[in-house]
């Protein structure tokens, strides 16, 4: 059962944002979205926080201006994800232009799962490196930090997960969610860190004279990569980070983006002029981590890293072949997960769920999960084989249950059961022994039952309510394109009455209608559709544009239709 709830929108601070010079329409939605000031839509850099505000960025610039004088070996070590391949990329990309000594390493996740582990720093140290610099990751590695400092390496670890009990010991840590970081915006995306700390080392090396022979780079060339790995990792958009996608945006649509990602909107057959969020958190995103699922994120940081337009063309061609092979693999999964929860109650399905099959693939669990998640308004863990008679577990949840917390409770009232855990609210891992499986999905649903309340096993749509039929337009459509939306500051959504003059199926599964309300009249799609609709339809959905043979026209896409 879906529950439907409308948006409150203040009339007092939409009225004031018209009166300042926004949009009508535009002045009701972010009115809606906690939005009273139109000063809080300046997404110009000069109105980013400052460097300095982000605990030990300073730090971290005085210890690589050292390192870079010193002509130091810097090793980044990554992660396999988008947020973690674009953190590797502006962290090479941003400190080559300054002269540095750098590589990067990143983990198989088959073999070394993630994070900086023992064994990853035993790799790295065959590279000698002087100085290991972690993106996206770090927090939680104390034995790998332990293990460089054995071998003779300083390590910086820049992140933006939640850390743990203990903090490693490392010889700087910048991560807004450290204990007394008061950096307000503790949202970042990792490549948002790393960003950051480029542009505090770059204030450090310009206090030491160091540009007086050489120039000065534009940092604002990274802000492709930036809002790339921000939307991606499904951050919440709060302002700041609302600015740094509305830059990197701007840029696409200029033309001014590194040549990997304008070889990944050409793989995708989009138009990097009109670049939206859509496009990097569902088109290019998914094709860069591809790369991670399936083969080796290397792939995907050597698209972003080449200067090269058609070697970055070729591995884009090469990453949107692994999102077809992933999209495949995932089908079949999603098949088999379906069957497995038909052994379940279907009408009364556990507060949490855990699903296991030997077959399944370890790069595509996390997607399987979300799935799943969608489908059923439950927290869903999907495990596949490991090495060794382990299974690796990703989940993900719904608003109601923190997902680590979750593991955490599970830890402690089964000692030993996880291996090893970590995460997010909203997204985790956990390994365990393949035997305790059973036990695991147990107790997780045991725990997901004592987190959630009732009314959080129900889904909840948050709608913007009904929309003008005049604005039912593709000047409208236009006009929401252009905005930033997304995590945390959510893309509109309207709910309208209409009449259903035409309705046709296509391909078995996608619903195709024709809409009328009052004089306006409209056609309408729903993906993967449940229920057709009789000669009335009450539907949610989103204005968008529809492209057919160079011709455009404005359609709505259903998210929910009853």
């Amino acid at each position: 059962m879906t529950r439907l709830v409308t948006r409150n929108s203040p009339p007092r601070a939409a009225w004031q944002l018209e009166q300042q010079g926004v949009h009508p329409l535009l002045a009701r939605l972010y009115a809606a979205r906690g939005v009273s000031e139109r000063s809080e839509l300046d997404y110009e850099l000069k109105s980013l926080l400052p460097p300095a505000t982000l605990t030990h960025a300073s730090d971290a610039a005085v210890l690589l201006a050292d390192a870079i004088e010193a002509e130091a070996r810097l090793l980044i070590v990554g992660d396999y994800d988008c947020d973690g391949a674009t953190a590797t990329a502006v962290g090479m990309r941003g400190l080559r232009l300054l002269g540095a000594e750098v590589d990067f390493l990143v983990p198989d996740r088959f073999k070394f799962g993630y994070g900086l582990s023992p064994e990853i720093v035993d790799l790295a140290a065959e590279q000698s490196p002087d100085m290991i610099v972690t993106v996206d990751n770090g927090i939680a590695s104390l034995a790998g930090v332990a293990r460089a400092q054995e071998l003779g390496m300083a390590v910086l670890i820049t992140d933006h997960h939640l850390p743990g009990d203990e903090l490693p010991n490392a010889d700087c840590i910048v991560n807004p969610n450290q204990p007394g970081c008061d950096f307000p915006s503790k949202c970042i995306a990792g490549v948002g860190v790393m960003f950051y700390v480029m542009l505090a080392l770059r204030a450090e090396l310009r206090t030491r004279g160091w540009f007086a022979e050489r120039p000065e780079p534009n940092f604002a060339s990274l802000l492709d990569l930036v809002a790339l790995g921000t939307v991606a990792d499904v951050v919440k958009l709060d302002r700041n980070n609302r600015i740094l996608v509305s830059q990197g945006l701007k840029r696409m649509r200029a033309g001014q983006l590194q040549p990997g990602i304008a070889a990944l909107f050409k793989a995708a057959g989009r138009d990097a002029g009109r670049a939206t969020a859509f496009d990097l958190g569902f088109l290019l995103g998914p094709r860069l981590n591809a790369a991670g699922r399936l083969a080796d994120m290397r792939l995907g940081i050597e698209c972003l890293i080449t200067d090269d337009p058609a070697r970055a063309l070729n591995i884009a061609q090469q990453l949107d072949q692994l999102n077809r092979e992933r999209r495949e693999i995932e089908s079949g999964m999603q098949e088999q997960a379906l069957i497995l929860l038909e052994s379940l109650d279907p009408d009364d399905p556990a507060p949490g769920i855990a699903l296991f099959d030997p077959d399944w693939h370890e790069g595509v669990v996390g997607i399987l999960a979300s799935r799943i998640k969608e489908k059923l308004h439950r927290p869903v863990f999907a495990f596949a084989r490991g090495e060794g008679g382990i299974v690796k577990g990703s989940g993900r949840s719904i608003p109601g249950l923190h997902l680590r917390d979750a593991l955490d409770l599970v830890a402690k009232r089964a000692p030993g059961l996880l291996l090893r855990f970590g995460g997010h609210a909203m997204a985790a891992g956990a390994t365990l022994v393949e035997a305790d499986f059973p036990r695991f999905q147990a107790l997780f649903a045991e725990i997901a039952g004592e987190l959630l309340a009732p009314a959080d096993l129900t889904r909840t749509l948050e709608t913007d309510g009904p929309l003008e039929g005049g604005y039912i337009s593709l000047e409208t459509a236009r006009l929401l394109e252009n905005e930033v939306w997304g995590q945390g500051f959510p893309a509109p959504l309207f709910l309208d009455q209409f009449e259903v003059e035409q309705q046709r199926i296509l391909k078995d599964k996608h619903l195709k209608l024709r809409l009328r309300k009052g004089n306006s009249r409209i056609d309408a799609i729903q993906f993967n559709f449940q229920q057709q609709p009789g000669a009335q339809a009450r539907i949610a959905y989103r204005l968008a544009i529809n492209e057919y043979q160079g011709v455009e026209s404005p359609q709505l896409m259903i998210e929910y239709l009853e």
